[in-house]
């Protein structure tokens, strides 16, 4: 019998290095799916025997509907995605006191010193079918949000020469005094027959 001849060792010293440059790539080059949402606070619920009784005025309230087709109703009309955002920023600001839009009423803001007209009792109704798809009902709350955000971005360059997202905490409350964000998430509803 001859002799048993030894098997080399495997060199095992680069492995680590390898697979912690292949984990790097994978992380640097994969895309990952963030979790997309809505922030919205919700109110508090009433307590158990409190009768809740809740007027609005109807020139308070800007009604969006989308139906099962995905058709976006604003009011009583039809509408398209793009009419979004100019509706909203219309009817939240009311610029010319129009009497069908929502009730101006005067509203002093402590950190500017100032007076301004606000439409503080509105409201922004969206109600959907439930055969609405997610992604048109994302893209109205996402006008509706960018409307908001315009309407405080052109303030916040008037009364402080800066855009919204720059301002300090207690400046961006004063130009929430003005614009507060009043959208109503009806629950989503059947329309038609029952299959």
């Amino acid at each position: 019998m001859g002799k048993k001849r030894k098997m080399p060792g495997l060199n095992t010293s680069s492995t680590a290095d390898i697979s912690f440059m292949l984990l790097i790539f994978f992380l640097v080059t994969t895309s990952m799916d963030t979790d997309q949402g809505l922030s919205r606070t919700l109110p508090k619920p009433p307590e158990e025997n409190q009768k809740v009784d809740i007027k609005v005025k109807e020139r308070n309230v800007l009604n969006i509907r989308i139906s099962k087709d995905n058709l976006l109703m604003i009011g009583d009309e039809y509408s398209a995605l793009q009419d979004v955002r100019p509706r909203a920023k219309e009817f939240i600001k009311n610029a010319d006191n129009n009497p069908n839009l929502p009730e101006l009423k005067p509203h002093t803001v402590k950190l500017l010193n100032k007076k301004f007209m606000v439409t503080e009792n509105h409201v922004i109704s969206v109600q959907s079918d439930r055969g609405t798809s997610y992604g048109i009902y994302f893209m109205v709350q996402d006008e509706l949000v960018a409307a908001y955000n315009e309407l405080r971005d052109e303030l916040s360059q008037q009364e402080f020469n800066c855009k919204y997202e720059f301002l300090t905490d207690k400046q961006k409350s004063a130009i929430r005094e003005v614009y507060p964000m009043k959208i109503s998430e009806a629950e989503p509803k059947k329309y038609g027959k029952a299959n």
